[in-house]
């Protein structure tokens, strides 16, 4: 079952694990081996603790790094955006890792193969094995070519709730008054629509934004407003 998983990372991302039991025991549940008395093999939680610890170094030496005027709270922030389950877990399903996990029945039964928490620890845990196997230079190539370039493309802002930030920063001081006012709406291909949706604070605009509802449109205007505000 692995070797096709190995040719998967030979092929996308030129790693080549050189021991192979260490990707197992990245993939594999302890209720399986509950379940497999003759399994001679680890769970992952070792692995995971390990990936924890790397993953929050490696994203904050990259972040140092790349952005030498931000401060401490914008680091922060980002940091905070990219190494949580969500993000974690849709990086595990662009890897397949959820289809080679090992689970017991009961699990599988439960849709634990897509459950976004065991998908998290999975990619924690994979990306412990890959540092012993591999080292921290390896590591940090890796994470360049899957995560760290998802940076430019908008990929964490989905897992950040603009709004409620918004809320937040303009709340900071006193109560004021917070509109998301919508501004038209066009039509675009296959019956789609874009809506066009402004934020102002006490009548004050702060932004605009667009998308498929108003709803994402909000979000977007409050991004935008949140981003400007925060960078002056």
């Amino acid at each position: 079952m692995f070797k096709q998983l190995q040719a998967e990372l030979a092929l996308s991302y030129n790693i080549h694990f050189n021991d192979v039991s260490l990707l197992e025991e990245a993939l594999t549940q302890a209720n399986y081996i509950n379940e497999h008395p003759n399994y001679t093999g680890n769970d992952y939680q070792r692995l995971e603790f390990l990936g924890d610890a790397v993953m929050q170094q490696s994203t904050a030496v990259y972040l140092f790094k790349r952005y030498p005027e931000w401060d401490e709270g914008r680091l922060t922030e980002l940091r905070i955006s990219m190494v949580q389950t969500r993000a974690f877990a849709a990086l595990s399903r662009e890897l397949h890792l959820d289809q080679y996990v090992q689970l017991g029945r009961g699990e599988e039964l439960s849709g634990a193969r897509n459950r976004d928490s065991l998908l998290e620890d999975l990619w924690e845990a994979f990306i412990g094995a890959l540092f012993l196997d591999q080292g921290q230079d390896v590591v940090m190539h890796f994470l360049g070519d899957i995560m760290f370039n998802k940076i430019d493309e908008g990929f964490y802002d989905r897992f950040v709730d603009y709004k409620s930030k918004l809320q937040e920063h303009l709340q900071r001081h006193g109560s004021v008054k917070i509109t998301y006012t919508k501004l038209g709406e066009r039509p675009v291909e296959n019956n789609e629509q874009i809506f066009t949706v402004q934020v102002a604070v006490n009548d004050q605009v702060l932004a605009t934004g667009e998308g498929k509802s108003t709803k994402e449109a909000e979000k977007v205007a409050a991004r935008a407003a949140y981003q400007t505000l925060t960078k002056n």
